[in-house]
C-alpha cells in the first residue's frame, strides 16, 4: 500500500500549477494583441496604398502668351553669287600666280599675272599703224584742201576734187579702225593680269605658274573665291505647316557642330514651287542668317524653329488632352465624380496645347488617375 502524501507538499504542488497555467494565459494574450496590430496596420496600409492610386492630379486651364513654332531641319548654303569661278580671257603662260587654297584676299587684289609679251607687241604694232594713218590722213587732207582750191579758180574738174574728198574720208575711216585695235589691244593686255572680282577665301586652285592656259573658246578657271559671311538656310517645310510661315517670322536653330549654341535668323522668301521628298510635299524657305555666321560653314544641318504667331491662348498640358479618332476632349472633374468633355484644340508645342473652344479658365481638369491612364490616346 501506497505512503499517504503529506498535506503540505500537495499544497506546493497545486500553486506550482496554477502559476504556469496564467504564465501560459498571459502569453496567450500577447500573441492575440499582436496579431490583431499586424492586422490592423496592414488593413490600413492596403487602403492607405488603395486611396493613393484612386488620387487626382487635378490642373485648370490658364490664359498665357503662347508662342506657336513650326520645326523643321534644314542645310546651311552659300548664296547665289557667293561662289565665284575667276579665269582667265587671254592665253599664254602663267607668270606668277599669287594665291593659295586658305588664301583671304580682298576685292582688287591681283590673283596671276600671264606672259603679256605677245600682247604687247600686238599694242606696238598697233600703235604704228595709228601713226601711218595719221600722216596718211593729214596728206589727204592737204590735197583735198589743194583740191578745192584748183576748184574755185577753175582749174580742175569738179570730179577730182570729189575724189579728194572721197580718199580723205577713207583715211580718217582708216585712222578710226587703227585706233580702235589699239584700244582693243591695250584692254586685252589689262587682262594679262588678273584680279579678284569678290572678297574671300580661295577655295580652289586650278592651275600653276609655267603652265599654259588657252581661252579660244571658254575662260579656264584659275581659282574659286567663296565669299566671306555669304550664307543662308534653307529650310523644307511640310504642306501642313507652310500656310503659318510667313516672310519676317523669326527663326532659330542649332547646328550638329555646335549643339548647345543657338543661331537667329528671319524668314526672307518662301519658294512658289513645292519639292516632292519621298512623296511628300514640301516648300523651300529661306532664312536670313542674322547671328553667329562666323561659326557656320556650307552644307552643315540644322534643327530649325519657326515662330509663325505670338498670342494669348487658353492653354492646357498636353498630357490632360486626350484623342479618339478625329476628336479631342478632357476629363473634368465635378462633384468629385469625372465627366468627359469635348474640346477643339489649336496649335501644340511640346508641353502644352491651344484650347480653341470648350473650356474656361477656372475649369478643372484631370490630368492623371488610376481610372483614365487606362484610356490613353487611340491611335
Amino acid at each position: 500500500m501506497q505512503d499517504a502524501v503529506p498535506l503540505s507538499q500537495i499544497v506546493r504542488g497545486t500553486r506550482v500549477d496554477a502559476g504556469r497555467k496564467k504564465v501560459v494565459a498571459v502569453v496567450v494574450v500577447l500573441v492575440v494583441i499582436t496579431a490583431g496590430a499586424v492586422a490592423y496596420l496592414l488593413t490600413h496600409e492596403h487602403a492607405g496604398r488603395s486611396e493613393a492610386s484612386n488620387a487626382l492630379s487635378v490642373i485648370s486651364p490658364e490664359v498665357q502668351n503662347f508662342v506657336v513654332n513650326v520645326t523643321t531641319t534644314g542645310t546651311v548654303r552659300l548664296k547665289t553669287g557667293a561662289e565665284v569661278r575667276v579665269g582667265a580671257q587671254v592665253s599664254g603662260i602663267v607668270r606668277k600666280l599669287n594665291v593659295t587654297v586658305g588664301s583671304r584676299i580682298q576685292q582688287g587684289d591681283v590673283i596671276a599675272e600671264i606672259d603679256s609679251r605677245p600682247i604687247e607687241a600686238q599694242i606696238n604694232q598697233a600703235r604704228t599703224q595709228v601713226e601711218m594713218d595719221q600722216v596718211a590722213l593729214g596728206k589727204a587732207q592737204r590735197d583735198l584742201s589743194r583740191g578745192q582750191q584748183l576748184l574755185s579758180a577753175g582749174l580742175v574738174p569738179r570730179q577730182q576734187t570729189e575724189d579728194l574728198d572721197w580718199q580723205y574720208k577713207s583715211a580718217q575711216a582708216r585712222l578710226a579702225n587703227s585706233q580702235s585695235n589699239l584700244a582693243a589691244a591695250e584692254l586685252t593686255l589689262s587682262y594679262a593680269v588678273i584680279k579678284a572680282p569678290i572678297s574671300g577665301i580661295v577655295s580652289s586652285v586650278s592651275t600653276q605658274e609655267g603652265e599654259t592656259v588657252a581661252a579660244s573658246f571658254a575662260a579656264p578657271t584659275f581659282v574659286t573665291i567663296v565669299q566671306d559671311n555669304a550664307l543662308e538656310l534653307v529650310a523644307m517645310v511640310d504642306e501642313t505647316d507652310i500656310a503659318n510661315v510667313r516672310p519676317g517670322d523669326p527663326v532659330t536653330f542649332t547646328v550638329e557642330a555646335y549643339a548647345s549654341r543657338e543661331f537667329s535668323g528671319m524668314v526672307e522668301r518662301i519658294d512658289p514651287t513645292a519639292t516632292i521628298v519621298s512623296g511628300v510635299v514640301n516648300y523651300q524657305v529661306v532664312i536670313e542668317i542674322r547671328k553667329g555666321l562666323r561659326f557656320l560653314k556650307p552644307d552643315m544641318t540644322a534643327n530649325i524653329s519657326i515662330q509663325t504667331a505670338k498670342r494669348q491662348a487658353l492653354v492646357l498640358p498636353s498630357v490632360a488632352v486626350h484623342r479618339d479618332g478625329d476628336r479631342s476632349f478632357v476629363y473634368l472633374l465635378r462633384d468629385r465624380k469625372q465627366e468627359k468633355q469635348n474640346v477643339s484644340v489649336g496649335a501644340r508645342d511640346a508641353s502644352v496645347t491651344e484650347i480653341v473652344r470648350g473650356l474656361k479658365p477656372g475649369d478643372r481638369v484631370v490630368t492623371e488617375n488610376s481610372q483614365n491612364s487606362k484610356k490613353r490616346d487611340k491611335p
